[in-house]
């Protein structure tokens, strides 16, 4: 059945007409549930959301599980979830548990069992080490082959849709007058530790024999590498965030190699929303989250809003908010909630996946 674009192409132009704020640390209830939720609704309301297992899959010998399989012949989407952070146990803390049941209960695909199976990659520094085997397995494992052939001739408005959300850590320690970042606690009584490890080694003792540090250098680029390590990053209280500033590249930079990934991945039916948030690890309090960036892929256009990758345009203040002294990072001129939206094309994919030649077909 012919796909006909319109109805996917007015979800996505919904998306972006709702406003979003980037850089201000706020609670991890407030950053998943008016960004991941909120976008990644406005995609789906009013059709079919499809991700159970027993939904979408065969069960031609068990007439009394052959029920629970759904009607494609309605306007539907299939959604699946895949997500990066860093492997790093400082950063499985709450955050981590409010994502799961806010964001993965609601988009990932769900097993037999009801527990969501999300795509989880843990590299040493969050972000992600490879964008193009990121993007092919949370697609290629969405898509099977008699999947796509019952979603592709039900009706003519469904897609698919890949979620997928770029995360990282920074520790923050409250425990002097002013908040320091790159170490925290992992409990009140442990000794304070830095966080992202990965990140903080790589610009204070970068090891050329660690391909971990390797990486992060080169994710961050020479320029931003030498400036983080020689010079850093101060709020206008004089606070040193130059580890929160390299998360933060590497998140941007990975958001923006998740979307070209994507378009090489996806075909006229598919849909992407990629997002990039830095978990602040805090020993003191509940860990908070900053929102970075969101990008789509549909239709032949890429777009992106949110922070970039120049250290040199990064900046910081302490601001109040809800009882406490939260971090606001800003990016250039643009005010946190006044970022504009860039557009790139694409060509189309149509019919089937095409696999890089050098990923695995699995």
């Amino acid at each position: 059945m012919a796909f006909d674009p319109t109805a996917a192409s007015v979800r996505v132009q919904r998306v972006w007409a709702l406003p979003s704020t980037f850089g201000a640390e706020r609670s991890a209830y407030h950053a998943y549930l008016r960004n991941q939720v909120r976008d990644r609704y406005a995609l789906v309301n009013g059709l079919q959301l499809l991700r159970d297992e027993l939904q979408i899959g065969h069960a031609p010998d068990e007439a009394d599980l052959g029920v629970c399989a759904t009607d494609f012949g309605l306007p539907s989407v299939l959604s699946t979830l895949a997500n990066t952070h860093c492997g790093d146990r400082i950063h499985s803390g709450e955050s981590r548990h409010v994502y799961e049941q806010m964001v993965a209960t609601r988009f990932a695909c769900l097993g037999e069992l009801g527990s969501p199976k999300l795509e989880s990659f843990t590299p040493a520094g969050g972000g992600t080490d490879d964008a193009g085997t990121l993007a092919h397995v949370t697609i290629a494992h969405q898509l099977d082959a008699s999947l796509r052939g019952r979603l592709y001739s039900g009706n003519a408005q469904s897609f698919y849709l890949a979620n997928i959300d770029l995360q990282t850590h920074v520790g923050r320690d409250d425990s002097g007058e002013l908040p320091s970042f790159g170490v925290t606690r992992e409990a009140p009584w442990r000794d304070p530790r830095a966080a992202c490890g990965a990140i903080v080694g790589t610009l204070t003792h970068f090891q050329p024999s660690s391909t971990v540090h390797a990486r992060i250098r080169a994710q961050l680029g020479e320029d931003n590498f030498a400036y983080l390590r020689d010079q850093g990053v101060k709020t206008d209280e004089g606070i040193d965030v130059r580890f929160a500033v390299a998360a933060a590249i590497l998140l941007v930079r990975g958001l923006e190699q998740t979307l070209d990934a994507c378009t090489r991945e996806l075909d006229e039916r598919g849909v992407a929303h990629v997002t990039a948030a830095l978990t602040v690890n805090r020993s003191s309090v509940v860990d908070t989250v900053i929102v970075l960036a969101r990008g789509t892929v549909f239709g032949g256009e890429v777009r992106t809003q949110g922070f970039g990758t120049d250290a040199r345009a990064y900046a910081g203040k302490l601001v109040d908010r809800s009882g406490d002294r939260r971090l606001d990072l800003r990016y250039g001129e643009h005010a946190a909630s006044a970022f504009p939206v860039r557009t790139t094309s694409y060509p189309v994919r149509t019919g089937a996946l095409v696999l890089p030649e050098h990923v695995i077909d699995i």
